[in-house]
């Protein structure tokens, strides 16, 4: 049997995210939290406990009072870092807890 109308599953997913953009920005999100460890190293991820999304701002919650003050220094590299991970922009801001 001949196959007709075949599309590759690139442009399949593309077209689902452009109908569904909540379900593409919550990719998007879940890529952004997974990026952290690769963004700001193993280093910076031992002393990291929580991190979530609410309002495009991710919540960092940190166990280094040190390290809270330094990257708070560099928070927008690291946001624009992290949203060119994700692949979109999904955050605006980042607070350290």
């Amino acid at each position: 049997m001949k196959r007709v109308n075949t599309q590759q599953i690139g442009s399949v997913l593309d077209d689902f995210f452009e109908q569904n953009p909540t379900l593409a920005d919550k990719l998007a999100e879940t890529r952004l939290m997974d990026s952290w460890n690769k963004v700001l190293g193993t280093s910076v991820s031992r002393f990291t406990d929580n991190l979530y999304i609410r309002k495009r701002v991710l919540y960092v919650k940190l166990t280094s009072s040190v390290l809270k003050s330094e990257l708070m220094l560099c928070r927008e590299q690291m946001i624009g870092k992290l949203n060119n991970h994700a692949g979109r922009n999904v955050i605006d801001n980042i607070i350290f807890l």
